[in-house]
């Protein structure tokens, strides 16, 4: 049995696939970035799910594409979880950035490729290798556009009250805005985060409003400054974005792109059937 899964901060897909690349199930867990997860949560996240535990050992290979796998040590992290839990299973383990390239670029194509979700990431594909030019701080320092992003400015313009009344009102309606509550889950519990970024629901439900209408824009120009003009080939090859805040936003999206004179290509909300439809046509070259 192979595994191919995408993992967000938010959530995990993960599909089953057989030697000849029929599809066994789909299932999803939490997510499981090992930059803020400690090993016994992200055991107990696997331990949880019925269709993993129960497949644990038919498992040969794992291929794992995941928010914060940046690095060698995150993946030797995650690898020695995985070997205590898939005990038969061969282990491949990248960035979260090869899941959307592999999901979006054709290939051979070159592409700058973008993932706007719980967090955010752009990096450069010549069509055989990928290029990045910023090492990423995480959410605190970067993240630019994603949906902690958004959550985080919601909650500073609410409580600096910047913003409209009526606005503000709506807002501490649909969330529980006490502060004791807001710095327990920022700082004592895990994944801060994703808990930002349920808030980014918020602006995309309320975006026919001028507040959010200035808070979408900024957030997406900041992210076009400070990511995807790092790299030269911007105004020349199709830029493709990854993610829940660019596939519920791609109309702004799509408009300060074209302001920006770059050429958007694909947009997706998650990057797993492509994937799979990846690795199928590795196994049968």
């Amino acid at each position: 049995m192979i595994l191919v899964v995408d993992s967000g901060a938010t959530k995990s897909d993960w599909i089953a696939l057989d030697e000849a690349g029929n599809k066994l199930f789909l299932t999803r867990t939490l997510g499981l970035s090992p930059e803020v997860l400690t090993k016994e949560i992200i055991a107990e996240r696997l331990a949880n799910n019925f269709e993993l535990s129960d497949n644990r050992e038919k498992v040969t290979q794992l291929y794992f594409y995941g928010a914060g796998c940046g690095t060698d040590r995150m993946k030797n992290y995650l690898t020695k979880i995985f070997q205590n839990f898939f005990v038969n299973a061969k282990f491949s383990i990248k960035e979260d950035t090869y899941a959307a390239i592999h999901a979006t670029a054709n290939p051979g194509e070159q592409a700058i490729v973008c993932i706007l979700g719980t967090g955010s990431n752009c990096s450069y594909y010549d069509g055989h290798e990928v290029f990045q030019k910023i090492t990423s701080l995480g959410y605190i320092l970067m993240d630019d556009c994603s949906g902690n992003y958004f959550g985080r400015q919601l909650l500073r313009d609410y409580y600096y009250h910047r913003m409209p009344e009526g606005l503000a009102h709506k807002f501490s309606e649909a969330y529980e805005l006490d502060a004791d509550v807001i710095k327990n889950n920022l700082y004592k519990e895990p994944n801060p985060n994703t808990y930002l970024a349920t808030f980014a629901r918020f602006v995309i439900e309320n975006r026919q409003y001028e507040y959010s209408r200035k808070l979408i824009r900024k957030g997406m120009q900041l992210f076009i400054d400070n990511a995807i003009r790092q790299y030269e080939q911007a105004d020349t090859v199709a830029i493709h974005f990854i993610g829940s805040i660019a596939f519920y936003l791609q109309e702004e999206l799509r408009e300060i792109m074209a302001e920006n004179k770059l050429t958007v290509g694909r947009i997706l909300r998650r990057p797993i059937d492509n994937l799979v439809e990846y690795h199928r046509n590795i196994a049968s070259n």
